[in-house]
């Protein structure tokens, strides 16, 4: 399950990667998908189950 993992987040930053042009556009992706992980823990913790507040 660990492996399956590790690839599936591999391959989520190798798309990422290659659809930004430039090093801000890289950064704005990375927070973009930070916010997502953000959001996502938020709810686990507070037992909720909808993540589009």
């Amino acid at each position: 399950m660990r492996k399956v993992l590790l690839s599936v987040l591999c391959v989520v930053f190798i798309i990422t990667v290659s659809g930004c042009g430039t090093i801000k556009g890289l950064g704005e992706d990375i927070s973009t998908i930070g916010r997502w992980l953000t959001k996502g823990s938020t709810s686990v913790k507070e037992g909720t189950t909808n993540t589009n507040k």
